[in-house]
């Protein structure tokens, strides 16, 4: 089963800790627009890509094993400091290393996976680094925000997102990835900031329309404070159509803990061109946060066509 799922940060963190659980065959496409911390601190120092959000997916690629904790903990590790080491993660540093080693970002994200012995490929859904601009309405006047950070903490309602460039280039292998898949998963994650941005990249919009794969939707489990707050689970799925129009989508997969009303929830994926599928994928521990095994379970439940 050939899986391509995209992301960044956190909420790509925790699909792909269940999907390498599932699948051999998985691919990682992840966001560069990241313009703060380490990644923004070396994407303006070098003008690299954000190296930050491939590090967590290559992380969250690791083996359960000895080795591939070990190397999880070592790439994520942040430095402590009073100097300008202060705050830069291990993981950043080894990436752009690589990248400036052999010239290409494609090749040097593939040699950090090889020794990390991670579940999976990491690749970015542009070959250049990306800017976020946001429509975001507060108090009845909208204005255009610019930058990722910027955009995550901005007072008021996110109405819609554009690129900085518009017509970035795509990753070729991203592309070919969407075009091999028998699986395509969006979310869960930052859902203006980290889901929308791959739909408005043309190339691999124009994969993810075509592609004979089937494509599922992870809804978040509660909505993300200065970009999502007060929206419902319809509320997501109603801001991806309006982004992505004409794109289908065949399953949405939602805990039972976010379902307000049923019904409305329903019709939502249905008008996407798809059925909803509730599971408890939720931590035990009620944290918003997905648990790795209980989502990996039902996505190869979806996958093998058992549920």
């Amino acid at each position: 089963m050939r899986v391509v799922a995209f992301g960044g940060g956190h909420g790509l963190y925790a699909s792909l800790s269940a999907l390498r659980r599932v699948t051999g065959e998985l691919t990682a496409v992840v966001t560069v627009a990241d313009d703060g911390g380490s990644s923004g601190r070396l994407r303006r120092e070098l003008g690299v890509l954000p190296p930050g959000d491939l590090r967590m997916a290559l992380a969250a690629l690791c083996g359960d094993d000895d080795w591939g904790q070990t190397w999880s903990k070592v790439v994520q590790h942040r430095f402590r400091s009073e100097g300008e080491l202060h705050g830069h993660a291990v993981g950043n540093l080894l990436i752009v290393a690589l990248w400036e080693l052999l010239d290409d970002p494609v090749a040097g994200l593939d040699w950090v996976g090889r020794l990390l012995g991670a579940h999976g490929r990491v690749l970015p859904m542009a070959s250049v680094p990306i800017d976020i601009e946001a429509e975001v309405e507060y108090d009845g006047v909208v204005t255009v925000v610019r930058g990722q950070v910027a955009c995550a903490v901005a007072p008021g309602n996110v109405q819609a997102i554009s690129l900085v460039p518009a017509d970035p280039p795509a990753c070729p292998e991203a592309v070919q990835a969407v075009r091999d898949a028998d699986w395509v998963v969006f979310g869960p994650g930052s859902w203006f900031t980290s889901v929308l941005p791959h739909l408005k990249v043309p190339q691999l919009a124009g994969a993810l329309h075509t592609t004979a794969a089937r494509r599922l939707v992870a809804l978040n489990l509660a909505p993300q404070p200065g970009e999502t707050e007060g929206f419902s689970a319809e509320k997501h799925l109603e801001v991806l159509r309006e982004h992505a129009p004409d794109l289908t989508i065949d399953v949405v997969l939602a805990d039972h803990g976010v379902v307000g009303e049923r019904e409305e929830l329903e019709k939502a994926a249905d008008a996407l061109g798809g059925r909803l599928v509730l599971a408890d994928v939720a931590a035990a521990d009620g944290s918003p946060r997905h648990d790795a095994r209980r989502l990996a379970s039902v996505l190869d439940e979806i996958f093998r066509g058992k549920r």
